[in-house]
């Protein structure tokens, strides 16, 4: 047996404010609406991954869920300019990433990232 997909299930009660986070200010498709769930995804190929942690690293409490974009200034305007508030970072962490947290609209804590060359 292969795992072949890993998918992340959040519980919301308002579509439209998921729509607007990881759509509209993430930049993700959306894939699939079927008026009780929808699906945001990117037309590429990605590793399958599964982390468990006991903290989430420099001291910071562990995420919800971890988002690799490729341009983290970017992320990062996208999100202040949304109103959205950074609750740490941007941060060099010592194991080659930068990143920073904020919370999605269902108080999901989100690591926003990307690794450093």
């Amino acid at each position: 047996m292969k795992v072949l997909r890993i998918v992340a299930n959040i519980q919301a009660p308002d579509l439209m404010a998921a729509k607007r986070f990881y759509q509209d200010i993430l930049g993700l498709d959306l894939m699939m609406d079927l008026g009780w769930i929808v699906t945001f995804g990117a037309n590429t190929s990605m590793k399958v991954q599964l982390s468990v942690a006991s903290q989430g690293g420099s001291g910071t409490p562990v995420p919800d869920l971890s988002i690799e974009v490729d341009d983290l200034d970017a992320a990062f305007e996208a999100m202040s300019g949304a109103g959205i508030s950074i609750e740490y970072g941007p941060a060099d962490e010592p194991w080659g990433v930068r990143r920073f947290y904020v919370r999605d609209p269902f108080d999901r804590l989100v690591n926003i990232l990307v690794h450093k060359s």
